[in-house]
């Protein structure tokens, strides 16, 4: 009788252990769902991705252009004529694909210029931006539907050297000129082959494309909620830096500076005034900070969003701000 009192005992201890164990699983699990939802909910989306195309530089004389960046080290190739007939370029490409674009018209008394006039009149360099795109017209459609005024899709192309045609597809974002603030999107319609390829003075080097485009802007916010409305991003990281003489706005995991004068009266405040809100400098990545800072002769390096950045000295790119970084 003892023993078989002992074993039901023994058995209802048994179910008992099991079903506080049972309990105790659930409860973990549910827990550990509560930590993950509160961690998925704390990490952040990562932003819309934006990969710079190109950036263009203009100048009154593409040959002069041309010469500027050959001197310190970057040589871009003639690229030929546009479509439009009326301007011709020169490039600098790099293994990520990006590059930068030297422009100019191809006859001095050339006066119908279709488009950044005065940047390229008055030797402006950095006039506008491109963003890679794989369906310009779908983009356009969904930029649309955010309420930004959009341009249908035009055709664009020219003749290089070789007879080869490079063709592409474009689509013009928002009221200022093209890449001014928004880049403008475009779609090759030809082999990519065809637009762009590594140039020799930075293939396979340590050079590995445009990383950054600073585009100046007269007011911080505004361009700052034009970007947010245009791509969903997140705050950017603000910060002063002097030495640039701007506040600068970073969209964290993307090509984008903004850049508002921090006075009336510095290089960038002027620059508006002249050519109105535009690029105004660019940064190349490179692998190797130190090296290719030596080989071109940068001592002088600054802190930039946690990296830093050595710039070359603009009067040897023809006023061009253009610099390296980490």
């Amino acid at each position: 009788m003892h023993v078989i009192q002992n074993r039901q005992k023994s058995q209802r201890l048994t179910t008992m252990i099991i079903l506080l164990t049972a309990l105790a699983s659930i409860s973990g699990c549910q827990s550990m769902q509560r930590f993950r939802n509160t961690r998925d909910a704390q990490v952040p989306a990562p932003p819309r991705a934006l990969s710079v195309d190109h950036v263009t530089i203009a100048g009154a004389n593409l040959a002069q252009l041309q010469d500027a960046f050959a001197t310190v080290g970057l040589t871009a190739e003639y690229g030929g004529a546009h479509s439009n007939g009326v301007t011709h370029m020169a490039l600098l490409g790099f293994d990520d694909g990006s590059y930068i674009e030297l422009i100019s018209t191809i006859s001095a008394e050339q006066r119908n210029i279709p488009i950044w006039k005065e940047h390229i009149v008055r030797d402006g360099g950095p006039c506008g931006w491109a963003a890679r795109c794989d369906n310009v017209t779908a983009e356009l459609k969904r930029l649309a539907t955010s309420g930004l005024a959009v341009q249908e899709p035009f055709p664009g192309s020219r003749e290089r050297p070789d007879g080869r045609v490079a063709a592409w597809s474009l689509g013009f974002i928002g009221d200022q000129p093209p890449g001014a603030v928004l880049p403008f999107i475009i779609e090759d319609t030809s082999p990519r082959q065809n637009r762009v390829q590594p140039s020799p003075s930075v293939a396979g080097s340590e050079l590995r494309g445009v990383a950054l485009v600073i585009i100046g802007v007269s007011n911080l916010s505004e361009a700052i909620s034009l970007y947010r409305r245009a791509y969903d991003w997140p705050a950017p990281w603000i910060r002063e830096d002097q030495e640039f003489g701007a506040r600068l706005a970073h969209f964290l995991g993307t090509p984008v500076v903004l850049a508002a004068p921090a006075s009336a009266d510095n290089w960038l405040a002027t620059r508006i005034d002249r050519f109105g809100e535009s690029p105004c400098a660019l940064l190349i990545r490179t692998g190797d900070f130190p090296s290719t800072a030596r080989r071109f002769g940068l001592d002088w390096t600054t802190p930039w969003f946690g990296g830093l950045v050595a710039w070359f000295d603009p009067a040897d790119l023809n006023g061009t701000r253009l610099g390296l970084i980490e």
